[in-house]
């Protein structure tokens, strides 16, 4: 009777120690890869998921590669990354040219790139507050913008704003890119005459009186290009048919992000900060206004935000008409959101 009473004994403690095989045992965090194109406040959810514990209580452990521009899609499409946070018109160049991604939530709702001129330069062209993005785009001419990446939103934008204007974006106006920490650095030599990215660093450029607001998607410059699809959550459709909970959480963590922006914006600025410390803080919360107002409380990739990223992308001559996709049935879904 006693060997009987220490059996059972041991099998208790076995039970509560999790000895016994997934007894009490915690699951292994998925494992995930998103490439992002910039360091910018683009990619505020993704910071903020990593910074505020998002992901890991979703039970995933990320790792964010920076791949400038388009590299951030390719890297997804040759399988080194699970997922991207990318726009719109890059997502359906890459279907039109037949690397169909899925579209699974859209982070951000409106344009968040803007171009600014160097101070002197904007003053010789007489620009005005009531000129038009048409008006304001012919006077791009012979001019050398700094853009992010080529094939990039950023490019996209250079290129949108100069055909806007009538010019041809491939001979009127010349291309530099580099990284946004060295534009203003290039405005200051007057390596260039402007350049184009994504906030805080065109802010910091107006802030410190280097440069004027020239062209600003963010600030409803041009109304015909809202809604838009500029934060999407995009990866292989065999990601989330092979690993479904992988995408479900991955939205799930993003999905949190955006709620802590838009019910505790002042919180999210003060995680967020840390990763942009040598900005000045005032630049900082300037930009942070707009930014915070850019990111969706509607999560779900509509058709109407798709068709103005397409619209993007023939208006910028980054796509010829006839090569755009003919439906987008497939390419997007909201069954992560539920």
């Amino acid at each position: 009777m006693f060997h009987l009473r220490q059996c059972w004994g041991a099998l208790a403690l076995a039970i509560l120690l999790g000895v016994l095989p997934s007894t009490g045992r915690a699951q292994q965090p998925i494992e995930v890869v998103i490439a992002l194109p910039a360091p910018t406040l683009t990619f505020s959810s993704p910071f903020l998921a990593e910074d505020a514990g998002l992901y890991q209580k979703e039970g995933l452990h990320v790792k964010h590669v920076m791949l400038v521009g388009v590299a951030a899609v390719n890297a997804v499409i040759a399988g080194s990354a699970d997922f991207t946070v990318s726009t719109g018109p890059v997502f359906l160049r890459a279907a039109a040219q037949g690397q169909p991604l899925l579209a699974i939530a859209n982070l951000i709702d409106r344009p968040l790139v803007e171009m600014v001129l160097r101070k002197d330069v904007y003053d010789a062209l007489k620009v005005t507050d009531k000129m038009t993005l048409a008006e304001r785009g012919k006077l791009l001419k012979d001019k050398t913008i700094a853009i992010q990446g080529v094939g990039s939103i950023i490019h996209a934008w250079e290129r949108f704003v100069a055909a806007r204007g009538g010019l041809d974006p491939e001979k009127d106006v010349r291309i530099a890119p580099m990284d946004p920490p060295a534009m203003l650095g290039a405005l200051q030599t007057k390596a260039v005459d402007g350049f184009a990215t994504s906030l805080p660093f065109t802010t910091e450029a107006v802030v410190k009186g280097q440069a004027v607001m020239f062209a600003s998607a963010a600030e409803g410059i041009a109304p015909d290009l809202i809604p838009f699809p500029y934060g999407v959550i995009m990866g292989k459709p065999q990601t989330c048919q092979t690993n479904r909970e992988k995408c479900a959480r991955v939205v799930k963590a993003l999905a949190a992000a955006n709620k802590m922006i838009h019910d505790q914006p002042d919180k999210a600025l003060e995680i967020l900060s840390k990763r942009f410390d040598k900005m000045d803080r005032t630049v900082l919360s300037t930009a942070w206004k707009t930014v915070a107002k850019a990111h969706a409380t509607d999560l779900r990739v509509t058709e109407a935000e798709l068709d103005t990223a397409e619209k993007v992308n023939i208006e910028a001559r980054l796509l010829d008409p006839k090569d755009k996709v003919k439906s987008y049935k497939g390419l997007y879904t909201d069954e992560y959101l539920h």
